[in-house]
Parts: structure tokens; C-alpha cells; sequence
């Protein structure tokens, strides 16, 4: 039986905690005003987040959540970004994952998203 990964979402912004595991930015856009050595990453997987375009549309808007998501799960099928995400999903696999985000509501962000995702079996 496959054992369910742990992933967990938090702000880059937030220190880091001894349970965080490795420690993921999810962002495209490197987080303002945030030294490389205060944010405590273990990786920054870009290719991973979505669109400029869809980031823009969305605005951090909490009704759009849910079409933000929809639209988003769609982009994680293009081929850069359905390799960052299988990579994102092996390393959940083998130990735990924190993934960070810039968001104030990391709740509605593009982490959540990948976390809902990464928490299901693989098809």
C-alpha cells in the first residue's frame, strides 16, 4: 500500500520550523523583499506555477478561487510543468514537503492547489 504524502502549505515568509521537511517555493516570482539565505529553500520550482496570465486574471481573489484552480490544474498538464509537478510528487513520495508560497492567504494560492493534488493516490 502506498503511504499518503506529506505536504503541508506555509508562507516563504514565516521561519522555518523543524517539521518542515524540504523546503519548496512554488512561486514564480521570487518573493519581495525576502534574502535567499531568510528564506531557508531547499528548491525553487518555478516551472511549477502558473501562468503569468492566469496569476494576473486571479488577483489572489478568493471568489475566484475555484475557476483559478480548475484552469490551474489544466496548465499543470503542459509538459514543463507536468515534469516539475511529477518531480514535486516523487519527492513528497520519500519524505516530507513544505510547500511555500509569497501569497498572503496561502489557503487560496497556487501551493494549495499542488498540495490537494500531491495528497491523492497517483493515476
Amino acid at each position: 500500500m502506498e503511504k499518503a504524502a506529506q505536504v503541508q502549505v506555509r508562507r516563504v515568509y514565516d521561519p522555518p520550523r523543524p517539521d518542515d521537511g524540504m523546503r519548496v517555493l512554488v512561486d514564480r516570482i521570487w518573493p519581495r523583499g525576502l534574502s535567499k539565505e531568510r528564506a531557508h529553500l531547499d528548491e525553487w520550482c518555478k516551472e511549477v506555477a502558473p501562468s503569468t496570465e492566469l496569476r494576473k486574471w486571479y488577483g489572489h481573489e478568493p471568489d475566484k478561487y475555484d475557476e483559478f484552480a480548475r484552469r490551474y490544474r489544466t496548465e499543470l498538464e503542459d509538459p514543463v510543468r507536468a515534469t516539475a509537478f511529477a518531480h514535486l510528487r516523487d519527492e513528497a513520495s520519500r519524505r516530507r514537503l513544505t510547500l511555500l508560497t509569497a501569497a498572503k492567504r496561502s489557503d487560496i494560492s497556487e501551493a494549495t492547489v499542488l498540495a490537494d493534488l500531491l495528497a491523492k493516490p497517483e493515476r
